[in-house]
Formats: structure tokens, C-alpha cells, sequence
């Protein structure tokens, strides 16, 4: 294991209002994060790592979404996320139980509907990919767990601290052209990525000041996340 899961960022050109809109449907608290930026705080989180923070960029949102959330309602549809601000992209089809939106900056997630023995929240991160099988397994190296295979997809359960059910690479045929407006930070078991990136990953930035002391590196398919030194105690 390199590192650990630490917590989701979202590009916004409105943080603020992205936020709220986040809050809304996660039950959170938007929180004040300094330059713009906000945070939104799920009040039944167990960690840190279930929040997410929205970041505040120029440009707006251009291309597909390859990296998106799965989200279990509280209800069996999803009328209170579209009182909240979302649009409906797609309803089910078929046998699939599940709607796709998208959130007032056109970001798309997928909702599940919900019942008396579920738990609403996030359920899974899911990430396009052109070879899911490679993908699940190398950030499998990276974080920890265990990789399981679908026709179609794959999975990494138990990362560590990652804080859903799952993190599933989902097949798809074109590759990444644009940034992804939401992306994942991992917090190092070393003070250097070093090791990440003689396991593959490319280094896009060193840290740029003391506030901002992360490495944006991308992943053997191009997907960008930050890397964070250890926190330090005592």
C-alpha cells in the first residue's frame, strides 16, 4: 500500500452554489474553505473522507463526465433531487434501476432507488475506463483491497479508507481528452510520491507554496489526483 483514500474535490465555477446544491442532497454542511472554495460535510459521515470539496475554476464544464458518484435515495424515485436543483438526464431502462442526472453544472451521477433496508448516500465512485482490468488493479496497488471482475467492469473493495461500498472502472470505448471536474486526493504513506510514480503514475505538478503543499499526479489512464504528505501528530 502507497497511500490511503482521503476525500473527493468538484470543479465549480459557482463553489458556493455547487456546494449548497451538494449539501441538499448528501444532508451536509457547506463549510468555508478560503479562496473561494467550499466544502460540504455529509452530517451522518463517519470520516473525513466523505466529504468533498468544490473548488473554484475560470472555465466551465466541457466534454463527458468519466468520473461520477452512484447515489442510494431515500425514496423510490427521485423527486427531492429534482426539487434540489437536479435535471433528469435518463429514467430506467429496463431492467436497470436507475436514473441519471446531472447537477446544476451539468456534472452527471446516477441515483438508485431506496428502500426500508438501505441507508441513502454514496454507494460507489465510478470511473470511465478504457481497460477497467488494469485500472482497478493498479489503484488496487496503490490503495489496498481487493479487485472483482464483472463482464463489463471492475471493482476495488476495501481500499484503504475509502469510505463506499465501491470503486468500480466501468468499460467505455473512447479515452480521456478533457480534466475531470471530479477527482480524488490520496494522502502518501511516505513524505514524497515517489513510489507512486515508480508504480506508474505521471507527476503533473510539484507543490506550489506552503499552501498548497500537494503533487497533482495522473494515473496510468490519464485521471488527475492530488497526493498529500502524511499528516503529522504530536
Amino acid at each position: 500500500m502507497i497511500a490511503q483514500f482521503k476525500d473527493l474535490c468538484l470543479d465549480a465555477t459557482d463553489p458556493l452554489a455547487l456546494g449548497g446544491f451538494w449539501a441538499r442532497v448528501l444532508d451536509g454542511d457547506v463549510a468555508d474553505a478560503g479562496d473561494d472554495d467550499t466544502r460540504v460535510d455529509p452530517r451522518s459521515a463517519r470520516s473525513d473522507a466523505e466529504s468533498i470539496w468544490v473548488n473554484k475554476v475560470p472555465e466551465p464544464r466541457v466534454g463527458r463526465t468519466r468520473v461520477h458518484l452512484d447515489l442510494r435515495l431515500a425514496d423510490a424515485d427521485p423527486a427531492a433531487l429534482l426539487a434540489a436543483g437536479a435535471r433528469l438526464v435518463r429514467e430506467p431502462d429496463g431492467d436497470e434501476a436507475r436514473w441519471v442526472l446531472t447537477d446544476p453544472e451539468g456534472n452527471s451521477f446516477c441515483a438508485l432507488p431506496g428502500g426500508a433496508d438501505t441507508t441513502p448516500g454514496p454507494v460507489a465512485l465510478v470511473v470511465d475506463a478504457i481497460d477497467p482490468i488494469a485500472q482497478a488493479t493498479w489503484w488496487a496497488g496503490v490503495l489496498g483491497g481487493d479487485v472483482e471482475h464483472g463482464s463489463t467492469d471492475s471493482s476495488v473493495l476495501g481500499a484503504a479508507n475509502f469510505p463506499w461500498h465501491l470503486w468500480l472502472f466501468d468499460a467505455v470505448s473512447t479515452p480521456k481528452t478533457v480534466k475531470n471536474r471530479l477527482h480524488w486526493d490520496v494522502e502518501l504513506v511516505d513524505p514524497e510520491p515517489m513510489a507512486l510514480i515508480a508504480a506508474g503514475a505521471t507527476l503533473l505538478r510539484e507543490p506550489l507554496d506552503e499552501a498548497r503543499w500537494w503533487w497533482v499526479l495522473a494515473d496510468p489512464e490519464g485521471n488527475e489526483f492530488c497526493a498529500f504528505a502524511p499528516r503529522r501528530t504530536g
